[in-house]
């Protein structure tokens, strides 16, 4: 009975705009037929008010379809695959820890715990130059893993998706740490020699949320261009940037930070609107950056010997945990069906006004998306998010298990979540999936895709060889 009671509740409140609508909508037409056409014609006044009204409501629909935002599709993605050659499993780890940290026996122990408790599996991978012993890439190094992750990914989406590269109107590269000249971006245009009148962006030091902020840059541009394509590329380049030290806060991301990348075609052009994957719904963007404290919790720095790295602060749960919060109040309003945004007002209403002992309502997004993409930033990360949000262990199963197949591949991590939720068929007309990043500055991103057809895993996905052996448990490993 109780369950029928909120379900009716839920019903009503999610449908009284529509309810409300159609309410007027009969009676202006009962108003209408009362007043016979005859009526009209015998009374001028009415009928210069009912042409008036006319032009009126068409002058104010022809303003709403000129001025509506374009749909924005995602026709398709491909995600880069590293060739098995290049994988660490924990031995090998084990063994280059144990040989570069001999002297620091602390750092070492350290460094090994992380391993053990970072949820990474046996197959992530590190560009080759971090294989060797020791190890001293330089910038051809990194220009060559620049070259295999992208030109990869690339490759791939063209052949997915049928598109010549001279049909590109935009492109947009994020990629943190690696910037070169000329630019990545630069580079992608010289190997599949797109026009010379693309729009072509570089956006670098924005971290692991750098992906939605591309996103939303292409959308907002395809607002601007139409019937245009856009190429979004999202990579994290390891070669030049692995720590070299001792400090424990800065060997945190060498345990967890491995080779990866993704490259997503949009489109504005509604000749997609049946054959494209996805629709994006909204992109939320917050920035924290006018705290000190967020400012400082992840930087690239020297330590004391002058080895550069990046330091995370240990406060950086906390500061996620707040971005998060500020993120989610403005999404909040967007996606939640109104029986939840009535609940978390009568909520708020009795505490701050009737003053009763209430605990603060957190709404329930699972009523909102049918799938949830959170940033593989390791298993701390994950774990504070679930609890955060209410999740259940199936929620976050494409997240757990895009980090041990592929560990932290920062920006592009969303997209092997995504790419395993296909692998696996679980992404039906109509879901839609909410991705949540979070980068430096400090930063929390979030995009809502709608599934826009059924889609099938393809022999194209970088999951395609290893999908069956998944999911897996993992071990439970403690705090750090």
């Amino acid at each position: 009975m109780l369950q029928s009671a909120k379900r009716s509740y839920a019903y009503l409140s999610n449908y009284v705009k529509l309810i409300l609508i159609a309410l007027i909508i009969t009676i202006c037409i009962q108003e209408f037929i009362k007043k016979a056409p005859y009526h009209l014609l015998n009374h001028h006044h009415s009928l210069i008010y009912t042409l008036t009204f006319s032009l009126l409501t068409i002058s104010i629909l022809a303003f709403y379809f000129v001025n509506k935002p374009r749909t924005i599709y995602l026709v398709d993605f491909a995600c880069f695959k590293p060739p098995s050659i290049l994988r660490v499993p924990y031995a090998t780890a084990l063994e280059h820890g144990q040989i570069i940290l001999a002297s620091q026996p602390k750092s070492l122990k350290f460094q090994l715990m992380i391993l053990e408790r970072s949820g990474l599996g046996e197959e992530t991978c590190l560009p080759h130059p971090l294989h060797y012993l020791p190890s001293k890439p330089n910038m051809m190094d990194a220009r060559d893993e620049t070259e295999l992750v992208i030109f990869s990914a690339m490759d791939s989406l063209f052949q997915q998706t049928g598109i010549d590269p001279k049909d590109i109107d935009i492109l947009i590269v994020n990629c943190s740490l690696f910037a070169p000249t000329p630019s990545i971006s630069a580079m992608v245009v010289n190997k599949y020699k797109m026009r010379s009148n693309i729009k072509s962006y570089n956006l670098s030091g924005m971290g692991c949320s750098a992906g939605l902020i591309s996103i939303d840059f292409a959308k907002n541009l395809l607002q601007v261009h139409p019937e245009s394509y856009a190429v979004v590329i999202s990579t994290e380049i390891l070669s030049p940037n692995s720590y070299m030290g001792v400090e424990r806060s800065m060997l945190l991301p060498n345990c967890l930070f491995r080779m990866g990348g993704a490259a997503i075609l949009l489109t504005n052009k509604r000749s997609h609107r049946k054959d494209a994957k996805y629709v994006l719904l909204h992109v939320v963007r917050t920035h924290k950056g006018s705290d000190d404290k967020s400012y400082r919790c992840v930087s690239q720095e020297e330590d004391k010997e002058g080895h550069v790295g990046i330091a995370l602060n240990l406060d950086l749960m906390v500061i996620a945990g707040n971005s998060l919060k500020s993120n989610i109040s403005t999404m909040g309003p967007l996606v939640l069906p109104a029986s939840e945004q009535l609940l978390f007002l009568f909520n708020f209403l009795g505490r701050k006004f009737l003053k009763l002992n209430l605990k603060p309502y957190i709404p329930d997004f699972k009523k909102a998306f049918d799938h949830f993409c959170i940033h593989a930033g390791g298993r701390a990360v994950i774990d504070e998010l679930q609890k955060s949000l209410r999740l259940t262990s199936e929620h976050v199963e494409a997240s757990r298990m895009t980090l041990h197949r592929f560990g932290n591949t920062s920006s592009s991590s969303l997209w092997y979540e995504i790419g395993y939720m296909e692998a696996k068929g679980k992404m039906k007309k109509g879901d839609r999936v909410w991705q949540i990043g979070f980068g430096s500055g400090f930063k929390c991103n979030s995009a809502v895709w709608k599934c826009n057809r059924e889609i099938e895993a393809t022999k194209y996905s970088a999951w395609a060889d290893c999908i069956h052996r998944y999911p897996v448990n993992e071990p439970e490993g403690g705090k750090l």
